[in-house]
């Protein structure tokens, strides 16, 4: 089962005999889910629908929507303002009767000239948000809108797996790596504390041997890093299996990666060779790596 990514795009549109519409979606990561709307003014019943449909088909991200709505042009014809007409022609008729007083003669406006001025002809861009025909469309728009937004994190999704899959199988072959190194620290490290414990006791005659035997205990369970690399192990084997179940994971996976890190470090400052070091070191960058993707995981 492909995971789901927080990241995506989705848009969706249509239009009527009298307006065009386009939905957008924006999908970010975010620690739970927040929905942030645009809507046009008198649309603002629109919201509880969008809501609703994107709260049941995501759990987590910063989810942005919009509408944007427009007049088409073949029915934003210009249109006739009667009131507007019968104050310019009133005003025209003041200024006739005002030039006449003074003996001033007015060529006599045409038609045209009437109509050419300002709010006489206007253009109805009003949008029909009482049309019961648009606001079902517009609702069918938010269905497909969230399809397609679920689509494009699951697309995302389906890379991020890819990627973490491979950050795994690296960190696997890091672990074996870190054994290996080990096993060759550990032997070297017994070989050098064997020959100074021999000059310790022949040169010192009264050494309390017991002690000497508990202090090389503390020092060899210092130096040991099994218990570190089983539990990446385990750590390892509960990843592959996150990456396989169905639903967001992403907050486990999370928490798992911080487990990760602590193993790492504890190597690394376990580490009794630089080889081991080294490889300690590799780790934690890879993890790092993977923690950074894990966040976009829902």
């Amino acid at each position: 089962m492909p995971l789901n990514s927080m990241t995506g795009f989705a848009d969706h549109s249509g239009t009527d005999e009298e307006t065009s519409w386009v939905w957008e979606a924006r999908s970010v990561n975010g620690r739970g889910l927040e929905i942030r709307l645009r809507l046009p003014d008198g649309f603002e019943s629109l919201e509880p629908v969008v809501r609703t449909a994107v709260s049941k088909a995501f759990s987590r991200g910063n989810i942005s929507v919009s509408l944007k709505l427009g007049r088409r042009t073949s029915v934003a014809a210009p249109r006739l303002n009667p009131a507007v007409l019968e104050e310019v022609i009133s005003g025209i008729e003041q200024a006739s009767t005002l030039a006449a007083e003074r003996g001033l003669d007015l060529m006599p406006p045409t038609i045209a000239d009437l109509l050419s001025m300002r709010g006489v002809m206007e253009t109805d861009t009003r949008l029909p948000s009482d049309s019961a025909e648009l606001m079902a469309a517009l609702k069918a728009g938010i269905s497909d809108l969230v399809s397609g937004l679920k689509e494009a994190r699951a697309t995302e999704g389906a890379s991020l797996q890819s990627i973490l899959s491979e950050k795994l199988d690296t960190i696997t072959q890091l672990c074996a790596d870190a054994r290996k190194a080990a096993e060759e620290s550990g032997f070297r490290s017994g070989e050098v504390l064997r020959a100074r414990l021999q000059t310790i006791l022949d040169n010192t005659a009264d050494m309390d041997e017991s002690r000497i035997a508990q202090e090389l205990a503390v020092i060899a369970v210092k130096a040991d890093v099994s218990e570190e690399l089983d539990r990446l192990d385990a750590h390892l084997s509960a990843a592959r299996d996150l990456l396989k179940q169905e639903g967001p994971v992403g907050r486990k996976l999370d928490f798992l990666t911080q487990e990760f890190n602590r193993e790492a470090n504890t190597l690394c400052s376990k580490a009794g060779s630089t080889d081991l070091k080294s490889v300690g070191l590799e780790l934690k960058v890879v993890i790092d790596q993977m923690r950074e993707q894990v966040q976009n995981v829902e």
